[in-house]
């Protein structure tokens, strides 16, 4: 194909991922030299925007499906790495690399989880960028895919993005004990995750789209779906590991423990989606097996203060339990702390 640059693989996933480790290393090397926290996130966010322009530019085709989903990404990450270094200049300092800033590997480690998330995420763009992909005449933009594709996306982003100025505003204007439930925090506890994930699931209905209607075959067509481990990472990341792990059970056994408004609180839980938006007048009467399973409320997530309080006997059992044991997994839930958003 004429114009398009064909670098150590069709599918750019090796420039990609090299581009992705010598980006986060040359800001690990400043973080960790200098002790300064302010360019974690920045540096997550921009290295999206560098893979998109980076592969839209090596295809030498600007299809308006390529140049959709490129801005998308690009328009998502900036939003993000801006917030999070808005928000980071206004605290100070992260506390997240509290126990590991003055540590060379425990600090690494954070880089290392941040390089396989920008790579992984960005997986949709870059596979529909790439040489295999765009051997194949493309479909004109506008299917019945990508209008949904671009709804989403537009639902998604505008509840990430106001549900994030609607938590820091409500932080910065309240004290620790007030519960935040207006605007999207009303239907849900955590809207700004809800809406990342919306964002990324979209950019992937848009990017599979050449696909679904039978214009890319072969191995491209088997690239193009395989992409989906994109916004899976992400949702796992989110669901299990950087996020309401580290917000949901913490956070009310905080609130329970230190005596800050634990009855308001244990009624916001009660009557509020942990992730999917839902009216909260019919959310609390919704039996709880069904708040289980169907709107994800895990177990995991539940904190009783019989069991898991301080002093309490489950809580004692299960530190017990625990003596002896390796720590990876913690670990790897600190480095894993926002790469997306708390």
């Amino acid at each position: 194909m004429a114009g398009t640059v064909y670098v150590l693989d069709n599918y750019y996933l090796a420039i990609t991922l090299l581009i992705t480790i010598a980006y986060q290393l040359f800001f690990f090397s400043i973080a960790f030299s200098f002790k300064f926290d302010k360019l974690t996130d920045f540096a997550g966010g921009t290295n999206f925007v560098v893979l998109a322009i980076i592969t839209l530019a090596f295809s030498g085709h600007h299809h308006a499906r390529q140049v959709v989903v490129s801005l998308f990404l690009m328009a998502w990450a900036l939003r993000l790495s801006g917030f999070l270094l808005f928000r980071i200049l206004k605290t100070g300092k992260d506390d997240r690399f509290d126990n590991k800033r003055d540590k060379f590997f425990p600090f690494l480690g954070f880089w290392i989880f941040q390089m396989i998330w920008v790579w992984t995420v960005s997986m949709p763009v870059t596979v529909l960028n790439s040489p295999n992909v765009q051997q194949y005449e493309q479909p004109p933009f506008g299917t019945g895919r990508d209008i949904a594709g671009v709804i989403l996306y537009a639902i998604g982003l505008v509840m990430e993005t106001v549900s994030d100025a609607q938590k820091f505003a409500f932080r910065q204007a309240n004290d620790k004990s007030a519960v935040c439930d207006k605007g999207f925090f009303y239907f849900s506890r955590h809207p700004n995750y809800f809406g990342e994930i919306l964002v990324q699931f979209s950019i992937y209905m848009i990017a599979v789209s050449p696909a679904a209607d039978g214009h890319v075959g072969g191995q491209a067509f088997k690239a193009l779906y395989a992409t989906i481990v994109g916004p899976i990472l992400l949702t796992i990341l989110l669901m299990f590991v950087s996020g309401l792990p580290l917000s949901e059970r913490p956070g009310a056994k905080k609130r329970y423990e230190k005596g800050l408004n634990w009855e308001g609180y244990r009624r916001y839980l009660a009557r509020t989606s942990i992730l999917v938006p839902f009216p909260p007048q019919v959310y609390e009467h919704i039996p709880t097996i069904v708040k289980r399973t169907l709107f994800l409320e895990f177990p995991m997530y539940v904190f009783d203060p019989a069991k898991h309080a301080e002093g309490a006997p489950g809580a004692r059992s299960a530190e017990e339990g625990q003596n002896g044991q390796q720590s990876d997994a913690s670990q790897g839930r600190q480095s894993g702390e926002r790469l997306t958003e708390t």
